[in-house]
């Protein structure tokens, strides 16, 4: 995503956070993280299932493969458009496969099962789980702008809403 003030640097310099810190790629640190993420499900009694695993191993090999080729934006009203559509896309997907009960990813597995836990609306949980990644991510190094803050902000309500379509069609 576009930073301004920062001059021109190519996506390889712009890596940063723990693939900074270990030499990792973007991917191999998601899947790293993925699985380090899979250990807070314990205190949840959350259960992994293939969804999840499938989640954890695509999800960092779409990263690796497909980042180069998504064009970087330059410009700030296509950047958002790409950010909107992106968060748009993740959240029905997430809804998809979490009622498919393949078991869900991650983070989604996070946030299931905090909101069991809890009873707080799903969308809230996942906001909060976003923002603890970016202060995070930040800590470690990583960089941020809108299009992070557009995720994190955005992302649990769009998974809430679909989740909400989702369940009136499944069976």
């Amino acid at each position: 995503m576009i930073e301004e003030g920062r001059g021109e640097r190519t996506r390889k310099e712009k890596e940063k956070g723990i693939s900074e810190q270990t030499d990792f790629t973007v991917g191999m640190s998601t899947f790293i993280v993925s699985v380090l993420v899979l250990f807070l499900w314990i205190p949840l009694r959350e259960l992994p299932g293939i969804g999840t695993i499938l989640n954890a191993v695509l999800i960092a090999m779409a990263i690796d493969v497909m980042e180069p080729l998504i064009p970087e934006q330059t410009e700030l009203v296509p950047a958002i458009f790409q950010a909107a559509i992106g968060i748009i896309l993740v959240g029905i997907g997430s809804a998809l496969y979490l009622t498919a009960n393949l078991g869900p990813g991650p983070r989604d597995g996070w946030m299931t099962g905090i909101q069991k836990r809890t009873d707080w609306p799903i969308g809230r949980v996942r906001i909060g789980i976003e923002i603890v990644v970016l202060i995070f991510g930040y800590a470690l190094g990583g960089t941020f702008w809108l299009g992070t803050i557009m995720f994190a902000i955005g992302i649990g309500p769009v998974v809430a809403m679909c989740l909400g379509i989702a369940g009136r069609w499944s069976v």
